[in-house]
């Protein structure tokens, strides 16, 4: 192997063992977090410090238009220049030949950080935290179905067909003959995860019809976002060996459950090691009250971010197994903040809000974000909720709209992410959803058609 490849990590290392490699493939998040980048021969790679991309990969909207979002220098496709990271080379184990994956950074001509660039967000957000001497941990949880091909869209999307014949089933939460259903699928994302050297907490049934939950371990930010990035590419290529596909849209089928994206959250203070969480005596700090409140005051204004597109409300209804209110509590599902049951060396707060649907980077950078700001300015939570929290009132935006005009007027929130890329998301969101309301859907011309 040639030099390069010898500081690779651990598990790109043993995938290469006794092989040549034959591609890397250089890779970016844009902003609905779908991969960027460009294939390169492993020679090439070998020889180049960067490569570039317009930076206009961040004013693009999920349809391929674009937002009016560029610069005093208008919309002129200028290049970013893109680094590698190679603490995040990876295998590509699906492909025909030995690839490995790479995600890099973009950077601007003078070598500052593009703003616009999700995994640079949240580089911001988890600097800010370092600032204060906390450090910043996280483990998401990710939800997603396994359904049925669907080749066109006029069609709803339909459970996928198991291992017995029969379409997947729903209400068989944590069932193991469920899961077993989807094993073959199972299989090829074990061992993808593996040659990638990602570690799977857990993988369970979920409330929906084919519908599959991933648990990572606990860790740093970045590092787990970067996971999230890699595990939708995988899961979605072990679907597509076993003709199936899988979806990681918010509320993919009607009267079954949406797809969330749990984030738990705990502080390690830098100098001593401790929970930041968690008191001398095992006691609940300021620090944790504060970092609820900051969730609660401030999730309005970030659901834009946490919650994407049109489809992504559908998720928000009562007794679907999703929040629809910030009530928090402890060990209670209902609640939209929960705190999970723990010894006080792991006390930690769960959002349960974020959709599988978003950016995991910006998902993650908007969350601490919300905490950050709860923590900086002291903030107070309400008195925790006992009992359902579906019984009581809705306080998150319902449509797409109401959530964008809460993201744009939240000047503290754009100030910790960054306010370019603020301007730049809002109006990339603006852009789609007046787009999505173009379109005259299938209710509409059912019930209005002849009625009105």
């Amino acid at each position: 192997m040639s030099d390069w490849t010898k500081n690779l990590p651990d598990a790109a290392r043993a995938y290469l063992d006794g092989r040549r490699l034959d591609e890397v493939e250089c890779i970016i998040s844009d902003l609905p977090g779908i991969a960027r980048g460009k294939a390169v021969p492993a020679s090439k790679f070998a020889k180049q410090d960067y490569f570039h991309l317009p930076d206009s990969i961040f004013y693009q909207t999920i349809t391929g238009d674009w937002g009016e979002a560029a610069d005093e220098d208008g919309f002129i496709e200028k290049d970013m220049i893109l680094k590698p990271d190679m603490s995040t080379a990876t295998a590509a184990p699906w492909t025909g030949d030995w690839t490995l994956q790479v995600i890099h950074d973009a950077y601007d001509r003078d070598g500052n950080a593009i703003p616009c660039s999700p995994r640079n967000v949240l580089k911001r957000v988890v600097d800010m935290y370092h600032k204060k001497g906390w450090k910043p941990v996280v483990a998401p949880e990710m939800e997603f179905f396994l359904v049925a091909r669907n080749l066109d869209p006029a069609h709803e999307i339909k459970p996928m067909m198991g291992r017995s014949g029969r379409p997947a089933a729903a209400r068989q939460a944590y069932s193991m003959t469920a899961v077993d259903e989807f094993g073959p699928v199972i299989d090829d994302i074990y061992d993808f995860a593996e040659a990638q050297g990602f570690e799977i907490d857990g993988i369970t049934q979920e409330g929906g019809a084919g519908q599959l939950e991933i648990n990572l371990r606990h860790g740093d930010p970045v590092k787990l976002a970067d996971e999230v990035f890699y595990f939708k590419r995988l899961i979605r290529e072990a679907a597509l060996r076993h003709d199936c596909f899988a979806t990681f849209m918010a509320k993919p089928i009607a009267n079954e459950p949406g797809s969330a994206m749990h984030i738990h959250h705990s502080l390690i203070d830098m100098e001593t090691g401790k929970n930041v969480f968690s008191g001398p005596q095992g006691g609940e700090t300021d620090a944790f009250y504060h970092f609820i409140a900051g969730l609660q005051n401030h999730l309005p204004a970030a659901l834009a971010v946490m919650a994407p597109y049109v489809n992504s409300y559908r998720r928000y209804v009562k007794d679907q197994a999703a929040p629809i209110n910030l009530e928090w509590a402890r060990d209670n599902r209902t609640t939209g903040i929960r705190v999970p049951l723990s010894g006080p060396e792991s006390r930690r707060v769960e959002n349960r809000i974020a959709g599988m649907d978003c950016n995991p980077y910006l998902g993650i950078a908007v969350s601490l974000a919300c905490g950050y700001l709860g923590l900086t300015q002291q903030e107070r939570p309400r008195r925790q909720f006992y009992g359902d929290a579906y019984e009581g009132d809705g306080d998150i935006p319902q449509v797409m709209g109401q959530a964008l005009d809460l993201f744009d007027q939240a000047e503290a929130l754009h100030q910790v992410l960054g306010p370019d890329f603020a301007r730049v998301y809002g109006i990339v969101k603006r852009s789609e959803y007046e787009e999505f309301l173009q379109v005259i859907s299938p209710w509409e011309r059912e019930h209005l058609l002849l009625n009105v």
